[in-house]
């Protein structure tokens, strides 16, 4: 039944990725945590999130921002081991916590004005990048400073979401390779790749039909709801 629950919501992330270019791992998380916990769960969905990402590259790489996404990959990489750091360290009650305000986080950064107006530039690009890569390695969700970073350095839209893709893809590999590989079986890893990858085949074939604003308010209303979950989870982990 876990195999199967998580097959669902790794669909679901997978179709709405592809069609708005983001979100796959904020509506994931809170239903793969749930499911397998807050170490198991994060590491699952941060390989999930590579194969998607991956992907979803050959899709985009003619409006990827070379530049951009050089500034935003090097700093990330090297916060990436303090949230490694975290993981290890942290118990399980507080994991969830912290992963829960990392999700309430990545919904409403994009609405404060006095974040994304602070990071512009390359000193900017350095803050939002080390934010994200320890953010990917912690939770699995280094989006939100990456999208701060966009609004306030006014980054089209077309050229920020494909140039994310490239970004998630390695900002993916180190979190894979700081945390490991899942410990779940290896058919059950492998049927949710295979899921991740059919989500994104039929997100393609849904996009032409379906509107990217209604794919982000069902999107929005699935990562509430999971990172409300995840928290009242963690509060009471806190007194069990």
């Amino acid at each position: 039944m876990t195999l199967v629950l998580a097959g669902i919501a790794v669909f679901i992330a997978a179709v709405i990725q592809r069609i708005t270019g983001l979100g796959f791992v904020l509506v994931l998380v809170g239903p793969i945590v749930l499911l397998y916990g807050p170490v198991e769960g994060v590491t699952i969905a941060v390989l999930l999130a590579f194969v998607a990402s991956l992907s979803a590259v050959p899709l985009v790489w003619r409006h990827v921002d070379g530049r951009r996404t050089w500034w935003l990959i090097w700093p990330g990489l090297l916060a990436a081991p303090l949230g490694a750091l975290f993981v290890r360290v942290l118990p399980d009650a507080a994991l969830l916590l912290l992963i829960a305000a990392m999700a309430y986080f990545a919904l409403v950064a994009g609405r404060i004005r006095a974040l994304s107006g602070s990071l512009t530039g390359r000193t900017g690009a350095v803050v939002a990048g080390a934010a994200g890569g320890f953010m990917n390695v912690a939770s699995g969700l280094s989006g939100p400073p990456l999208a701060a970073y966009a609004v306030g350095d006014r980054w089209p839209q077309r050229s920020f979401a494909a140039s994310a893709q490239v970004i998630f893809v390695v900002f993916d590999v180190a979190s894979v390779a700081l945390r490991g590989l899942p410990a779940a079986p290896a058919q059950d890893v492998w049927m949710l790749v295979a899921v991740t990858v059919a989500g994104i085949a039929i997100g393609s074939i849904l996009a032409r039909n379906v509107s990217p604003r209604i794919a982000r308010i069902a999107m929005l209303a699935l990562a509430w709801a999971g990172a409300t979950v995840v928290l009242i989870r963690g509060v009471l982990a806190l007194f069990a």
